[in-house]
């Protein structure tokens, strides 16, 4: 679930913390910064199953645990990267820990990784870069405050988001910063499993107010920007658009879901929106090469057509039960909740195909693909590996 931060003067945090402090609440009961026991709308219960595809946990193992951080496990190659709150970074293979460091205090967003480096930003303020093997600290940089979201590795750089307004790229040889963008602040700050999306040698980057800004890998100038969705409302709660989740490319489009909002598809070349669906999500979507996968507000899941936006399918039993970022796997949408269960959707129909009660503390962060299967790491720290059998239909 998405988390919100106040800006500003601590007397403007006060005042604007005492005001919204119930809404907000009321809508983000998954949140760190409220009660898990905030009451809403009553779950659904779980559905009946149309096939047998077979879900198992092939291995687990605990990496410490991740509230109240924005921390997701990363995959490289065989290798899994997960981090906790309280500051250590593993590596795991196939379910044995390779190597286990303390990376900081306090861990507040990560993982990212690929062959040759792993990163994660502490609550310092600070964005600290690892050796993959051993896990032996090559650099650490400061940045201009904490990291809202998860960082990305592109090539020669390392960009992070600090707070909701500023983009910062440093140098993945030695840390050294290369380029920074910045924009207007908000007042309020959605801290959210976002993160950026690359198209040749741009970087993609979401904004408040509903903002997509295409940037430029070498020194981050913009190239263009699209306005996904325009804020309103009769408070700051109400009005925020923030992009929430990854941005999708897939062929000359790119997706991205705006906060209680929009979802939208735009062309990757120059920005144009090419469509636009009233679908707010906190979470974010997947795609394949030709439809999105995306959990609204509620927890229904839709497939929407990239060409056109159209609905193909929309699976609505599975409403506040606190569902995540869909991922696709194989032939198949998998979607995770907070009561620590993963579902399987079918990708044509959006059939509930199997069911696996994988961690009773709850999985809010998104899944990554491994192999055939995927990983998640669920509230209490615990990743585990989920495999799929053939389905009998």
């Amino acid at each position: 679930m998405p988390c919100l931060s106040l800006s500003g003067t601590p007397v403007m945090r006060k005042l604007r913390a005492l005001v919204l402090s119930l809404s907000v609440s009321a809508m983000l009961g998954g949140c760190f910064l409220w009660p898990d026991a905030t009451p809403g709308p009553k779950p659904s219960p779980l559905p009946a199953l149309s096939g047998s595809v077979k879900l198992q946990s092939d291995w687990h193992k605990s990496a410490g645990k991740l509230r109240p951080a924005v921390l997701r496990p990363a995959v490289a190659g065989i290798s899994v990267f997960a981090a906790s709150a309280d500051g250590t970074l593993t590596r795991l293979e196939s379910g044995r820990e390779v190597w286990s460091v303390r990376a900081a205090k306090a861990l507040s967003a990560g993982v990212a990784a690929n062959g040759k480096l792993v990163v994660v930003a502490s609550a310092a303020g600070e964005l600290l870069a690892f050796e993959p093997l051993q896990g032996k600290a090559l650099w650490r940089a400061q940045l201009g405050g904490e990291v809202s979201g998860l960082p990305l590795i592109a090539d020669d750089i390392v960009v992070v988001r600090v707070g909701d307004n500023l983009v910062q790229a440093f140098n993945v040889a030695d840390g050294t910063q290369r380029w920074i963008y910045q924009r207007a602040q908000s007042s309020l700050i959605l801290r959210s499993y976002s993160g950026f999306g690359r198209i040749g040698d741009a970087v993609l980057a979401g904004f408040s107010g509903g903002k997509l800004v295409s940037l430029s890998q070498g020194g981050g100038f913009p190239r263009w920007e699209a306005t996904v969705a325009l804020p309103r409302g009769a408070n700051e709660l109400e009005r925020m658009t923030d992009l929430v989740g990854e941005p999708m490319v897939r062929g000359d489009a790119v997706c991205v879901a705006a906060y209680q909002a929009r979802v939208a598809c735009v062309d990757s070349g120059k920005g144009t929106v090419r469509w636009t669906r009233d679908i707010g999500s906190g979470v974010g979507a997947d795609a394949d090469d030709s439809t999105l996968y995306i959990t609204d507000t509620t927890g229904a899941v839709h497939a929407l057509d990239i060409r056109s936006g159209a609905t193909l399918w929309k699976q609505d039993k599975l409403a506040w039960r606190g569902v995540g970022r869909p991922l696709v796997v194989g032939d198949y949408v998998a979607v995770a909740d907070t009561s620590g269960w993963v579902h399987l959707l079918d990708r044509k129909e959006g059939r509930f195909m199997g069911r696996l009660d994988v961690d009773s503390s709850g999985i809010t962060a998104p899944m990554a693909l491994l192999g055939k299967g995927f990983v998640l790491q669920a509230r209490d720290g615990t990743v585990h590996m989920i495999s799929l059998a053939e389905a009998t239909k």
